[in-house]
Order: C-alpha cells, then sequence, then structure tokens
C-alpha cells in the first residue's frame, strides 16, 4: 500500500467514531477525500458524501460505515466509578480490563474497565458459561469520586476502545473499528484511483453511519441519491483461525483477496461484473454465499425507492467487534482496486436488470 493511503488509513482507525458520533473521523475524511473529488458534502444525519463526475450517468453509489461499536456513560456512581451500555453488539466477555478513551467535550479520557476480581466471585460467577452482565461492569478514571469525575465528563458522552493501528506480521494489521473503517477507506481510495480516469458515470463514494444501529445512514442516503447501483464494502469473518465451523461460513482467509458476496441481497448482473473485473485485472477474490439479506449496507440500497443493482465486497476479518480487529493490507488495497476496476466500466448502456 501506498504511503499516503497507509497515512490516512492510520488516521481513520486512530479516530473516533462510535454510532452516532461520527464526526471527528467525518472531517478526518473530508480533508483527505477533497482533493480528488469534484464536490464533498455531509448531510443532517452525518454521512459524508464525495461525488465525482456529478452530471455522469448512471449513478453508482459506494457505500462503507465508518461508525464503530463503542459504549456511552450512563451513569456515574459516588466512589466516581462509571457505569456504561453498549453501542452496537459487543461480547462483555471480552470487555473487562480493556484500556478505554471517553470522549469529552475537553478531550479525551483514559480509562479502564474494571470487575470484581475473581478471588471475590462466588462459583457461579466464576462458571464458564457465565459472562458479565454489562451492568456488573465499571470504567475506572482514577477518579477519587463522583465530584471529581463529573468535573471532567459527563452523561451521555461515547467511549472507545483505545484507538490506534497495531502492525503485525507481513501485511497484516489490528486495531478497533476495523470494522467498517476499512470500508469507508477502500470506497474513498477507490475514488481517488477513478479520479485519474475519464469517467461515464457518476460515483457517489459515501462514508456512512450509524450502521452498527441498523444501517440507518445508507438508508437515508440511498434514498436522497437515488442512484441505479450501488456497491457496499463492509467485513466479513475470516475463518482461518481456530474454533470456527468453515461448513457454517465458507472458508475466507486474510492475504487471499476481497470477498465477493453472492445471494439474494445481490444484483446478478452487478455480481458477475465484480467477479469479470477480478479475472480482468488478475485482482484475487474470495467467494461467499448469504442466503438471506445481509447484516451491511448492501441490504437497505437494495431496495431504496423503486430497487438498486446491488453488491458486497468485503475485507476478511478476525476478531470481529472486539479491540484487536485483524485484516491483511493487501486484501484492502485489492478491494479498493477491484471497486475502481468494476466502476471504470460502468456507463449508460450499463443494463443491471437480471434476465
Amino acid at each position: 500500500m501506498r504511503k499516503e493511503s497507509l497515512e490516512f488509513l492510520e488516521r481513520i482507525v486512530s479516530t473516533p467514531s462510535p454510532s452516532g458520533f461520527e464526526q471527528p473521523v467525518q472531517r478526518v475524511i473530508r480533508e483527505w477525500v477533497s482533493r480528488y473529488a469534484d464536490e464533498v458534502r455531509i448531510d443532517v444525519n452525518g454521512n459524508l458524501i464525495a461525488v465525482l463526475n456529478p452530471t455522469g450517468r448512471p449513478r453508482v453509489m459506494l457505500a462503507g460505515h465508518c461508525d464503530q461499536i463503542g459504549f456511552m456513560v450512563q451513569h456515574i456512581n459516588d466512589d466516581g466509578c462509571i457505569h456504561f451500555s453498549a453501542i452496537g453488539g459487543i461480547d462483555t466477555a471480552i470487555v473487562p480490563g480493556e484500556r478505554v478513551v471517553i470522549h469529552t467535550r475537553q478531550g479525551p479520557v483514559p480509562g479502564i474497565i474494571g470487575r470484581k476480581p475473581i478471588h471475590l466471585q462466588k462459583p457461579e460467577e466464576r462458571s464458564k458459561e457465565r459472562k458479565p452482565e454489562i451492568h456488573e461492569l465499571w470504567i475506572d478514571i482514577g477518579a477519587k469520586d463522583k465530584k471529581e469525575a463529573e468535573a471532567t465528563l459527563q452523561v451521555g458522552d461515547p467511549i472507545t476502545f483505545e484507538l490506534g493501528l497495531t502492525r503485525l506480521l507481513g501485511e497484516r494489521v489490528a486495531a478497533p473499528g476495523m470494522d467498517d473503517k476499512v470500508g469507508a477507506f477502500a470506497v474513498m481510495e477507490a475514488l481517488r484511483l477513478l479520479s485519474a480516469r475519464k469517467l461515464s458515470c457518476a460515483v457517489y463514494a459515501v462514508s456512512t453511519v450509524q450502521e452498527e444501529l441498523g444501517l440507518r445512514g445508507a438508508r437515508t442516503c440511498a434514498y436522497a441519491i437515488d442512484p441505479q447501483a450501488a456497491i457496499a464494502v463492509d467485513v466479513t469473518f475470516a475463518t482461518d483461525h481456530p474454533h470456527v465451523e468453515k461448513s457454517m461460513v465458507g472458508d475466507i482467509r486474510l492475504g487471499k483477496g476481497p470477498v465477493i458476496a453472492r445471494g439474494p441481497n445481490i444484483n446478478p448482473v452487478l455480481h458477475d461484473m465484480l467477479i469479470a473485473a477480478a479475472k480482468r485485472k488478475r485482482l484475487p477474490w474470495q467467494p461467499e454465499a448469504v442466503s438471506r439479506p445481509t447484516g451491511t449496507d448492501a441490504n437497505v440500497m437494495q431496495i431504496s425507492r423503486a430497487g438498486v443493482a446491488a453488491a458486497l465486497i468485503s475485507v476478511p476479518n478476525r476478531y470481529m467487534h472486539t479491540a484487536v480487529e485483524m485484516i491483511s493490507l493487501d486484501d484492502l488495497e485489492n478491494t479498493a482496486r477491484l471497486l475502481a476496476a468494476t466502476v471504470a466500466e460502468i456507463g449508460p448502456k450499463s443494463d443491471f436488470t437480471p434476465r
């Protein structure tokens, strides 16, 4: 991956964006993509829309959601400890002991998630079958009491895991929020690649919001843009680690390329265009069968207005919805290249009607 693009990825994964609080990362994305897009705007819900060749036809929407799972300050007790609620789907089994950051109006406040020590737990609390309830956990910022904590933060402040990119062996990296900042990265990187080409279609690269709370940003944005074709970029489960049933999920591996979904949520014409582009450009890719509506932005984009030709490309991701989500930079780079190669072939004569 080129140096400037990697720096952009590092910036967005190091910038907080819990669902409903995406403004900081959208500012980073806007600054970066403005040099490549013909226009950039943010709608009332916070979706960032970067447009290339706005008078072209048809309109093609590329969507990657920038929001990440997180927490929210719910209550501050007399000891200055902070009770919290979840933003998005979080496995509480992996939460105790994590470092977190509370994003206050005065700036970031570090904390740690505490739990009753194992020595003091009752036998039923130590059971392997039982994971802690979220109300049994708390965040400790080191405050001596409620008054000191309240001087620092307030109820409703968003919280993330401690942010930052960790380089691992080869081209593998880990960070909180890979789901789905890599999608937002890929659609903006694809727009950069397309900005150097003469296009027939109009490209709307969108960093969508609140996907983790029900695909909310993509729903309203697709209605406003009214695209004829739309490709969502998200993450999918890598199955190349212990205790995953490939017979249930499929054989998906880091470093083997972006994943192209097939199923009722996917327009067969656009699906075949993605595969043809991958073969033409000699890009690696992996298949994924999804026999139901996907849990991605492709879901709501497909059924917007009178219907949209939708497709889904996914980046393989280990340890989804944890603080150590892992991807391959090669997979991410090839995702952007596949998007650009496919969109470059779309023009006024493109017909996505299944026949």
